[in-house]
């Protein structure tokens, strides 16, 4: 390849990698009121899933509880939801299958769930980490809370098989 190709290459690898994919986003007032981190509903266990990096902008992931569709995450975004306490599993679109996590949660908690993107032989795969609440409201912060919903792709399914 001759050099100014080479550049030319580097650059638009470069341009995909660092560009933002956009999801729909929560109005402000609910966004705020979440980033005060108060108690879920009672009874229930609050769930923040926060995307805090923008390597891999340019990828949206969905992201499944217990194989039901929640959202698309982008960079620098979050999802809040409340769920009855109990095992959950949480799953996100990987490169070639989806990766999973099991959750055990207890009422009246706020747990965090990191979700990030690592590379891969194609395109960038993500994974979830649970984080500490004191981490992951720093995160949370940082970010801006999208709206659940259907996938803005028409090829992600709205329920997915998960592993037993």
């Amino acid at each position: 390849m001759k050099r100014p190709n080479l550049v030319i290459f580097i650059f638009a690898i470069v341009v995909w990698l660092s560009g933002c994919a956009s999801v729909p986003m929560a109005p402000q007032a609910e966004d705020k009121a979440r980033k005060a981190f108060g108690p879920p509903s009672q009874g229930m266990a609050g769930l923040y899933i926060f995307r805090d990096s923008s390597f891999g902008g340019a990828l949206l992931k969905s992201i499944y509880i217990d194989g039901k569709f929640l959202g698309e995450s982008g960079p620098n975004v979050y999802f809040y939801t409340e769920l009855k306490p109990g095992q959950h599993i949480l799953s996100t679109e990987s490169e070639f299958s989806e990766n999973h996590l099991k959750l055990t949660m207890q009422d009246d908690q706020n747990y965090f769930v990191r979700q990030y993107i690592k590379f891969g032989v194609f395109v960038g795969g993500a994974d979830f980490e649970v984080v500490s609440p004191e981490k992951g409201m720093v995160a949370v912060k940082k970010c801006e809370l999208a709206l659940p919903g259907k996938s803005q792709s028409d090829t992600q399914p709205d329920h997915i098989e998960i592993p037993q």
